[in-house]
């Protein structure tokens, strides 16, 4: 499946590449974050706080199943003054202890009367000492709020660096603001794409399309700040419910880690709250498709182009859901209505393109599988499968040399792609060319992981 991710990075499909290699789901390592992300039922939008001293175990337990700190914070709380609670048992959980040891009734001794005044007096003295200078309080209020605005400005501004600096700088000093623990999951989530355009220059937008080696060192630092944007996001929830959107970028955060299940339980929730988010349906639909459930992603896109009609993207993927249903002429039509939305587009999408000529091959309908594979290849000439299924379109017509040079140039684009070597190895034979033939073979094993026959 090709470039989804574009829409939410305004059309920078860098991320998308990260995700595209569907997999099972990708457990969260301990030490990272809970896969149970939690369950906000309440949509008020007031701050919460845990109470009745239930701890993530407990509330784990209780539930019977895994669940994190946000489940905990907002299924077993009840709404309050966070900030007012806050304050108090952070500043006086020492004292409103002392006071709950004082007896209730009964006649207290001389001594006991002399530690009640003597409290109070110390209550009334740290009281005038805080209301006495107002104006101090409200420069550093000011000087504090700055820094989260500064942070958002950056963060609109796309300055991803330095917005994760000035977040975690106001958070060092309000470690309990749930906007603040919010935005720096967002900006982690952005500081990934960011990072992938940066590594990914030299190959320019071929990146987006062709699959490569995604182990590396840009995969783990993926895993990694997503991880760190799921636990920014759980950390904020316990002092507020998320809003959709902060639910639609923890879901995204979990299909990043392939993780479909958690990713799809996210997106309903963030449809819940909001069931006009056009992308989230897309995503929802991603997210079905890679479960395996094809009607369900069906539904997911429909609704989809219910709000933005002729989304080129999502009828591609109506198409590719109906194909792994075997339903085949469903699929042509999705993918054909995706190639004519685009006819007047001075940019086209080269994805419908690809996929309908993939079907017409699966079909071995190769006449018509040529002329929407070499549309695509005119549009964007770099895209390995493009060339791949043209290659062998060629090979049904037993126009070799085309068919060669085609299988050449997506193993150019994709060189450790296994299956490339292997379709290349027979065209070789087929016009005597039996040292390169041995030569693609043996290389097609090696990738493989198997043993040459030939």
């Amino acid at each position: 499946m090709l470039c989804a991710f574009a829409r939410l990075l305004h059309e920078e499909c860098a991320v998308e590449h990260l995700i595209k290699d569907a997999s099972p789901a990708f457990p969260v390592p301990d030490g990272g974050v809970s896969q149970g992300f939690g369950a906000p039922d309440d949509s008020s939008g007031r701050a919460k706080d845990l109470s009745d001293n239930v701890s993530a175990l407990e509330c784990a337990l209780t539930q019977n199943r895994a669940l994190s700190l946000l489940e905990c914070a907002v299924t077993k709380t009840r709404a309050r003054n966070s900030f007012r609670m806050r304050s108090y048992e952070k500043r006086w959980r020492g004292t409103s202890v002392l006071l709950l040891k004082f007896p209730l009734a009964g006649h207290p001794s001389l001594w006991g009367i002399k530690k009640s005044l003597l409290l109070i007096t110390f209550l009334l003295s740290l009281t005038l000492a805080f209301t006495s200078s107002p104006a101090l309080a409200s420069q550093a209020s000011d000087q504090t709020e700055t820094l989260l605005s500064d942070a958002k400005d950056l963060f609109d501004k796309e300055n991803f660096p330095e917005a994760d600096r000035a977040v975690r700088q106001y958070l060092h000093g309000h470690p309990d603001s749930a906007d603040g623990h919010f935005l720096l999951g967002h900006v982690l989530f952005r500081e990934i794409g960011a990072k992938w355009r940066e590594e990914g220059k030299a190959e320019g937008e071929a990146l987006l399309y062709n699959s490569g080696d995604l182990s590396g060192p840009m995969v783990a630092y993926r895993d990694a700040k997503v991880k760190e944007s799921l636990a920014e996001f759980t950390a904020g929830a316990k002092y507020q419910t998320p809003s959709a959107l902060d639910l639609k970028i923890v879901a995204l955060d979990y299909l990043l880690l392939k993780d479909n299940n958690d990713a799809d339980h996210w997106l309903m929730r963030s449809l819940q709250e909001n069931p006009r988010d056009a992308q989230a349906w897309y995503y929802l639909g991603r997210t079905k498709y890679g479960k395996g459930q094809f009607l369900e992603a069906i539904e997911a896109y429909a609704q989809c182009l219910k709000l933005e009609p002729r989304n080129i993207k999502a009828e591609t993927n109506v198409g590719l859901s109906y194909e792994a249903l075997e339903r085949a002429d469903e699929a042509a039509q999705a993918f054909q209505n995706a190639v004519t939305w685009q006819s007047e587009n001075p940019a086209k999408d080269p994805e419908p393109f690809i996929e309908l000529g993939h079907l017409y091959v699966n079909q071995n309908q190769a006449e018509k599988a040529v002329t929407y594979l070499t549309q695509s290849i005119a549009i964007f000439p770099k895209i390995s499968k493009a060339h791949e299924e043209l290659g062998k379109a060629y090979s049904l017509l037993k126009r070799f040399p085309e068919a060669q040079a085609e299988l050449e140039k997506a193993i150019e684009l994709t060189p450790q792609a296994p299956n490339l070597h292997c379709l290349l190895a027979p065209v070789y034979r087929k016009q005597g060319f039996e040292e390169k033939a041995k030569a693609e073979s043996d290389r097609c094993a090696a990738l493989s992981g198997t043993h040459s026959t030939s």
